[in-house]
């Protein structure tokens, strides 16, 4: 039995968004596949994403000085315990599945927030002499992302650096592959919007087969 996080950035539902109707497609699809997994909803909208402030740094850098956690203040107890927990969700999942709109080019900013809880030495990777290596070698990743214009291709190709900056960060913590699923255009073309997005609905339900 396999462990998926759906981790979805987007502050409305899937009646309104565009990535989260896909989204929304591919795990039901993916659950009817694969009845055994473990399907783990992490709506960051929705859940604690402690940014790495003043708070963490301090507490961080009590403990590689030895101080013991009962030591740090509530404060940083509370924020560096909830980074833990999410780094020890993710280590411990199978298979992730990242669900955003382009905002501005990226991703929510909530997103940032989560990569920052995830990217974590020790757990994700590990530096070595020949520099860092990923620790997650053997997972499996999916990013679905809602564009209103066209970015796969053509002049506004180089702009898109949301599914570019997962593919980094994913790479980096040692993932093999992060594939995409890409609803695009409906804003450029509004007569066409609902026929892309039944498209996409379709592409995702044939991915969910062999994800």
């Amino acid at each position: 039995m396999a462990q998926v996080l759906y981790i979805t950035a987007h502050p409305h539902d899937h009646t309104t968004s565009y990535s989260l109707a896909v989204g929304k497609a591919f795990i039901e699809a993916y659950k009817a596949a694969n009845p055994g997994d473990e399907i783990v909803p992490i709506d960051l909208y929705k859940v604690n994403i402690p940014h790495i402030d003043a708070d963490v740094f301090s507490g961080w850098g009590k403990l590689q000085s030895g101080s013991g956690f009962d030591q740090l203040s509530a404060d940083e107890q509370a924020k560096v315990a909830r980074l833990g927990e999410l780094s020890d969700q993710f280590v411990a999942a199978d298979k992730y599945v990242f669900v955003t709109p382009m905002w501005n080019f990226s991703f929510p900013p909530i997103m940032k927030a989560y990569i920052d809880s995830i990217c974590v030495a020790g757990k994700t990777f590990k530096y070595t002499a020949e520099g860092p290596v990923g620790l997650l070698g053997n997972k499996k990743a999916l990013h679905i992302q809602a564009r209103g214009g066209i970015y796969s291709q053509g002049p506004a190709a180089d702009f898109e650096i949301g599914h570019r900056h997962l593919t980094v960060i994913a790479g980096f913590l040692g993932i093999p592959t992060l594939e995409g699923l890409f609803v695009e255009g409906q804003a450029a073309d509004a007569s066409k919007a609902e026929e892309i997005k039944a498209n996409a609905i379709a592409r995702a339900k044939d991915l969910a087969q062999t994800f």
